[in-house]
């Protein structure tokens, strides 16, 4: 019985779902998320210690003064009383006061922005005034409306909205905001240019692994500067390795075949023979070993990358395979093109495809584009195939899998070990599997 989790891992687990996976996502996380919190917080400190408080005092001081207008009209509700009750109250208190004769409070009101506002002023009338009363806050825009019932109809007042609520409060939020925006930006332009600068490492890395060679010089944080020199020497290194390997790789090949040349021309004129000929195959046979491991040590590291329609060099390597006698089915669409090293990845299909023709009566390519926008290049024939839990042994350099395909095959087992040597460095793959034609399929990937 699988016992079920625990809570907190699984929490920590849809945690990290939500959490961004890029660097730059993570970083402005890492950034913005506290301001926002920050911002949040103030903003209900503010709201909730200062800005409410400040408006019941403002509510309770507008519910005085109506009690106030309220108990003077009663003591004297007389046509003279009032007007001389109006006069002082829009001199001294800033309220507007008239009579409704016969008039009745209203049902309902319209809904204001500010709730709390509406409660506040709801208590603060119902603490100091005994009579019935109906006010709006949001009936216009800067007044607010109070009405109270008296004998013979409504008593009427209207206050200024600035009397109940702190109408500078909608400022310090605006600025908190603008501030919140300007720093955001702020920190997303410094993320960008740090995170930038990791992007092209990255880009002049996955370049060199491919055999691209791209122009870089380090820029950023000091830790991005010291990992990009730190590339950079290796880079040397490498390059330096790499040609090392090739011009002594090109001796060798000088050396030898050097004496191969003159070998060949003593047979060639020798006497006719058994012992001859076979002397001869033998030198032929060490011949297509020298170049096979020359191939496969030097791994075509000197050519440049270029665009290619993948049909014409598809085209080459069957017009190769038909010099040699062997029919080959080509299907690519004269629109699949890619980034590659021409020269390398010819000897790549070729070495596929003279694997296939050693072992099977038919082969086809086939190329076509991905959905992802890479390229793949199937190779299959009709022969014996190989079994599924030896397609990893079938690369590995120097192995021959006679018991599987022929025992008649010429070469050192270095046909695969090349072609996926060949496809990493463009950063794909070769993959083996089985034939639609009953055989061996091989698909290079190519990004």
């Amino acid at each position: 019985m699988r016992l079920p989790k625990p809570w907190p891992r699984l929490f920590w687990r849809f945690l990290k779902r939500l959490t961004p996976a890029s660097l730059f996502g993570r970083s402005l996380l890492i950034i913005v998320l506290p301001v926002a919190v920050m911002q949040i917080a103030v903003t209900y400190v503010f709201f909730d210690a200062h800005w409410q408080t400040v408006n019941s005092h403002l509510t309770e001081g507008l519910a005085g003064d109506v009690a106030l207008v309220l108990q003077s009209y009663e003591e004297d509700p007389s046509p003279a009383s009032l007007k001389r009750l109006e006069d002082r109250a829009e001199a001294n208190l800033d309220l507007s006061i008239m009579f409704q004769e016969g008039g009745v409070l209203p049902r309902g009101r319209r809904a204001s922005l500010f709730v709390a506002v509406d409660r506040s002023l709801q208590k603060a009338l119902a603490d100091r005034i005994d009579a019935p009363f109906w006010f709006d806050t949001g009936r216009y825009p800067a007044y607010v409306d109070v009405r109270v019932k008296v004998p013979g109809g409504v008593l009427r007042i209207i206050a200024p909205k600035d009397r109940v609520f702190a109408t500078r409060g909608h400022i310090f939020i605006f600025w908190l905001t603008l501030a919140t925006v300007l720093l955001t930006g702020v920190a997303i332009v410094f993320i960008r240019n740090q995170v930038r600068a990791i992007e092209r490492l990255a880009f002049a890395a996955d370049a060199f692994g491919r055999g691209a060679d791209v122009a870089f010089r380090p820029h950023g944080a000091r830790e991005v500067r010291q990992a990009a020199r730190a590339f950079l020497a290796m880079k040397a290194r490498i390059q330096r390795h790499v040609d090392q390997r090739t011009i002594l790789l090109a001796a060798v090949s000088h050396d030898l075949r050097t004496p191969l040349t003159r070998l060949k021309l003593e047979f060639a004129l020798a006497s006719p023979g058994p012992r001859v000929e076979a002397m001869k195959a033998d030198l032929g046979e060490m011949e297509t070993m020298i170049d096979e491991y020359l191939a496969f040590a030097r791994g075509e590291g000197g050519e440049g990358a270029e665009t290619v329609r993948l049909a014409d060099l598809i085209d080459d390597v069957q017009a190769g395979a038909a010099r040699a006698g062997v029919q080959v089915d080509v299907d690519a669409g004269p629109d699949v093109v890619a980034h590659v090293r021409p020269g390398a990845l010819k000897r790549a299909l070729t070495n596929l495809v003279t694997n296939a023709v050693g072992h099977a009566r038919r082969v086809e390519i086939k190329a076509s584009a991905t959905v992802a926008g890479g390229v793949e290049i199937h190779v299959d024939d009709d022969g014996p195939g190989i079994s599924p839990d030896r397609y990893d042994d079938a690369f590995a350099p120097f192995s021959r899998l006679d018991a599987a395909r022929s025992p008649d095959t010429k070469g050192v087992g270095l046909g695969l070990a090349i072609a996926r040597d060949v496809a990493r460095s463009h950063g794909g793959d070769v993959m083996l599997s089985a034939s639609p034609l009953g055989g061996l399929r091989a698909t290079v990937t190519l990004p």
